[in-house]
């Protein structure tokens, strides 16, 4: 247990520093494109580009994260084509990025069915091609699911991103908002499961987490979320902190069943982490399984939430 905080207190920071990394260089390339006559004559906007940061930070940990998937899935003997479910998921995660160009949106879901579409076709097609029927259909299942799990969930985070409407307008302040309440969480649980924690919240699936962990958890959560929300005027946007502090509960909340949830495959796998990249935290898998989950979720309610000032 030792070694294992130990880890955690010293990847933990450098993976921070990282993403603060490219959320810098996300917000500098925005603020740098304002002044590019081409990129203000081809998207009618003011804005500037957005998601660089995002983007390159989705095209690194997406195939990392498939390949450990296609491990999980393996137990239940589904193999994934893992080169194909890699593709599609940065196809998604491409196709939320250009969602902030006029041009592109008047295709815009036309081309997400053909991504789709697209996975399922090519991993019947790449199966036909070793002559083989067995297995076709959890191969084509396996990969498509792959797909949706890694790049759907990832399409939703670069969307917050890049959004522009009347009453939304994406900010790298609220893609910060959510990592940073989603993580919040597994602070407040962790602390406040090892000093109070009496009750197993499910221990047939993790023995580890308790009521007790989850309410100061979810609570950490609200408070994050309450004091990001008042630096949202400064991004264009608006919330309550009354909003910003239910926001960040449920999202916390829902951050944790992302958790369970891969902890369920990681059982039926019968594994302890999705992988060994990482010291302290397992695979990459391991870690970015509750903001992905979070996501549309996040997507959702800062659309309810989030107002234009």
């Amino acid at each position: 247990m030792e070694k294992a905080l130990r880890n955690r207190l010293t990847f933990g920071p450098m993976m921070l520093a990282g993403l603060f990394g490219l959320l810098i260089l996300d917000h500098s390339i925005e603020g740098w494109s304002k002044h590019w006559k081409w990129f203000v004559d081809l998207t009618r906007e003011t804005s500037g580009l957005q998601g660089v940061g995002i983007l390159i930070l989705l095209m690194l940990i997406l195939p990392l994260a498939t390949a450990e998937l296609a491990i999980l899935f393996t137990a239940e003997r589904v193999r994934p084509y893992r080169l194909l479910a890699t593709l599609g998921s940065g196809a998604l995660a491409v196709h939320a990025f250009l969602t902030q160009f006029p041009a592109f949106q008047n295709i815009a879901a036309s081309a997400l069915a053909f991504i789709i579409v697209f996975v399922m076709i090519g991993a019947a097609l790449q199966r036909a091609a070793t002559k083989q029927t067995s297995d076709a259909i959890v191969r084509m299942a396996g990969t498509v699911l792959a797909t949706l799990y890694l790049g759907g969930l990832g399409w939703f985070l670069m969307a917050i991103r890049v959004k522009h409407s009347p009453h939304f307008n994406g900010s790298m302040w609220m893609v910060l908002m959510i990592l940073l309440v989603v993580k919040s969480t597994d602070i407040g649980a962790y602390f406040g499961g090892r000093a109070l924690g009496r009750h197993k919240m499910i221990p047939w699936l993790s023995p580890g987490k308790t009521w007790e962990g989850l309410f100061f958890g979810v609570l950490t959560a609200g408070g994050v979320g309450a004091a990001m929300g008042i630096g949202l005027p400064g991004h264009g946007m608006a919330m309550r902190p009354i909003e910003g502090f239910i926001f960040g509960a449920i999202i916390g909340a829902i951050g944790q069943v992302g958790d369970l949830l891969e902890s369920l495959m990681k059982r039926d796998a019968e594994v302890k982490d999705s992988g060994r990249l990482i010291p302290g935290f397992g695979g990459v898998l391991d870690v970015i399984d509750s903001p992905l989950f979070a996501a549309p979720f996040a997507y959702l309610l800062l659309s309810l939430f989030a107002r234009m000032r």
